[in-house]
């Protein structure tokens, strides 16, 4: 560990072999795992729990307090996984009373200026593009992919394998395994070069755009779409996860581009 022109405070808890750069600042209550690495001019700030074999890039800031009126100086969290990449000037702000926390998993690429406000959980794998934005208490599944510039409006949720195309302002849940554009945002059909990176197999793929194909092409209204799909079509993972983001989806899904 370098400590030479930092600022560490002697409380913080530090692994092994965590490489922290000159102009790094450590708060108080602060745990960084083993064989983290803190570039020049990150700030690490009160609340921050970042894992094992991070890389924390120039500029960025984890654990600010929340952009957000009903904070109140609260004692809250911002919780890095394993295995991620935050890069430069990236902003992570930690929880309110709402969640407590602000969460981003294992293995996830957090690219250049991109920002995550309080209480947003983000799951493994995911990836944020450049200046992505996301607003408060947004939740976002493993693997979606948020390409450059997406703005996501607070307690909008994402399903895994989604991806948004770049420049994307996402007011809806963005249901599993689908690919969202256009402007305003809809569907614009099926992840498939995600899924088969990921070991999805043709018979799978087939089986998740049917299902699509009747949510967002047979002309039936989400929750005939759904009753559908659910007498018709053979029971799978995919399909049972599908229904379930539908069912408990909040602010509706996204509409379909032939609507």
């Amino acid at each position: 560990m370098n400590q030479l022109l930092s600022n560490i405070h002697p409380d913080a808890k530090i692994g092994k072999n965590v490489t922290i750069s000159p102009f790094v600042t450590i708060e108080k209550d602060v745990v960084i795992g083993d064989n983290t690495h803190i570039y020049p001019n990150a700030v690490i700030m009160d609340g921050a729990r970042i894992g094992k074999n991070c890389r924390i890039f120039p500029g960025a800031v984890i654990s600010a307090i929340p952009q957000d009126l009903k904070f109140r100086g609260e004692e809250t969290t911002a919780e890095i996984g394993d295995n991620t990449t935050i890069r430069e000037c990236v902003t992570v702000n930690r929880g309110t009373v709402a969640q407590g926390k602000t969460v981003v998993g294992n293995n996830c690429l957090l690219m250049a200026y991109s920002h995550v406000a309080h209480d947003c959980l983000l799951k493994d794998f995911v990836i944020l593009g450049n200046a992505t934005q996301l607003a408060g208490e947004v939740e976002i599944d493993d693997y979606a992919i948020l390409s450059g510039g997406t703005l996501v409006h607070q307690f909008s949720r994402i399903g895994m394998h989604a991806m948004t195309q770049g420049g994307s302002r996402i007011g809806k849940d963005i249901p599993p395994y689908i690919i969202v554009g256009r402007d305003p945002i809809a569907y614009s059909g099926i992840n498939i070069v995600g899924l088969r990176r990921r070991g999805f197999d043709n018979e799978k793929i087939s089986a998740i755009q049917e299902i699509y194909r009747v949510l967002y092409q047979s002309g039936m209204n989400n929750k005939e779409a759904v009753k559908h799909i659910d007498e018709n079509i053979p029971a799978s993972k995919e399909k049972e996860i599908i229904i379930t983001f539908i069912a408990n989806s909040q602010r509706g899904i996204v509409r379909g581009y032939l609507e």
